[in-house]
């Protein structure tokens, strides 16, 4: 069973900069695909981010947040610059057989981590 535990969330300036981490156990990570996507309140979890032979993003973050993985410490990155107050969420990052921009492509799912952003 994988575990996956998400790291780096907090609450920062609109501008600033926050690198969140997610760890995984279990499993074969380089085997998985890895995405991240968010969920604002009172809106739906969408789609931010996705890694697995190749890179994907949402039109909203492209340009401003990178992904990626070292599967050496069998961990994927989100790299988010240039932050906005709409980027305020509660961050989750998902393990899945390929990257897919659909939730329920992924079965593997970290507890979320909260980026609030300040204007």
């Amino acid at each position: 069973q994988v575990q996956l535990a998400e790291s780096g969330g907090g609450l920062v300036q609109a501008g600033a900069s926050l690198r969140l981490s997610c760890t995984a156990s279990g499993g074969t990570f380089s085997s998985y695909a890895m995405g991240w996507f968010r969920q604002a309140p009172g809106k739906e979890r969408e789609f931010v981010a996705a890694t697995g032979w190749g890179s994907d993003y949402s039109a909203s973050v492209k340009g401003r947040f990178t992904i990626s993985r070292d599967n050496a410490k069998n961990t994927v990155y989100l790299q988010m610059n240039s932050l906005k107050p709409d980027d305020t969420a509660v961050y989750y990052c998902a393990g899945g057989p390929a990257r897919s921009r659909s939730q329920y492509e992924y079965p593997y799912w970290g507890q979320g981590t909260q980026v609030t952003v300040s204007s």
